[in-house]
């Protein structure tokens, strides 16, 4: 059999179909290079592969061919700066997501303790939004406690071990959204399940939990039950922040406004795409809004 080097493996890849950028990480993947490390393979292309690099590769290539997300493949995503590990048992975290992580950082910025700022992440999945979250705030020197629910437990091993890894202190909840969380918070921030059961985007999503995807008929079951249920867990003036589907915006908002929640509007993400909703729930001290940076403001 005749040596295959790194360019000529890459460019089989491309020839396949394989997207440049992760035929570039699969391949240092399976070399044990770091993801950061691209240049190498430029500075290596000549190289010849060791068989067993050979054929993890094409395994690895396989996978993504098939459809299976990159970040399973190579175990890991970064999502605000962290480095999460991920795989089957969590969703996939999406940048789309750092809109929600920055909006609860604005609304929490003005609060000073004591007592401590209480958080809330509910379906945590990798832990993303409360470690993102609780490291930015360590960061600050604030003092706060970060609480991350999720209904799969499964899940909640996923996100323990993303905790004790970045050495971050946070409280994990097996519960069904809010069943079996007792205290309250200054806010709660939610990725929930939003596309709709008979979406057919469901079927390019097939490799992640799919109960972490759809939610009911229009894909608002999730949300309409984290909304009735926050207000019991909110201290006065506390907001609730929801992630929703690109064209749900309009329906959050009318169901935050007929809950009673106050200053309700919505967060562009990146794409200009009303990507999150909120408000805040009195009565009480109220945390400043930020107008400003919301868009879809009722």
């Amino acid at each position: 059999m005749s040596s295959i080097t790194c360019a000529q493996a890459l460019a089989a890849a491309y020839g396949s179909g394989l997207e440049r950028l992760d035929a570039q990480l699969l391949l240092l993947q399976a070399l044990g290079k770091p993801a950061g490390a691209r240049s190498w393979l430029l500075a290596h292309d000549t190289d010849e592969l060791a068989p067993e690099a050979l054929d993890a590769f094409e395994a690895m290539r396989l996978r993504r061919m098939a459809g299976e997300p990159l970040a399973y493949i190579v175990g890991s995503k970064e999502f605000f700066g962290l480095a999460l590990q991920v795989d089957a048992r969590v969703l996939v975290p999406r940048p789309d997501t750092e809109t929600l992580v920055e909006w609860s950082l604005d609304l929490l910025e003005p609060l000073n303790g004591p007592p401590a700022l209480r958080v809330l992440d509910l379906g945590t999945g990798s832990g993303a939004i409360a470690l993102a979250i609780a490291h930015s705030l360590k960061a600050a020197g604030r003092a706060a406690a970060a609480t991350a629910v999720d209904a799969s437990a499964a899940a909640l091993d996923v996100a323990r071990e993303n905790a004790r890894r970045l050495d971050l202190a946070v409280e994990f909840v097996h519960s069904n959204w809010l069943a079996q969380v007792g205290e309250s918070f200054h806010l709660i921030a939610s990725n929930p399940p939003y596309v709709a059961s008979a979406d057919p985007h469901l079927v390019a999503l097939r490799h992640e939990p799919p109960q972490a995807l759809a939610a009911g008929q229009d894909g608002l079951d999730d949300i309409r039950k984290i909304i009735a249920q926050a207000p019991c867990r909110l201290t006065p003036g506390g907001w609730l922040l929801l992630e929703h589907g690109y064209d749900q915006a309009c329906r959050v908002r009318e169901l935050l406004v007929s809950q009673g929640f106050a200053q309700v509007q919505s967060r562009l993400d990146l794409a200009g795409i009303e990507r999150c909703s909120g408000g805040q729930w009195p009565p009480g001290p109220a945390i400043p809004a930020l107008h400003a940076a919301a868009g879809g403001q009722t």
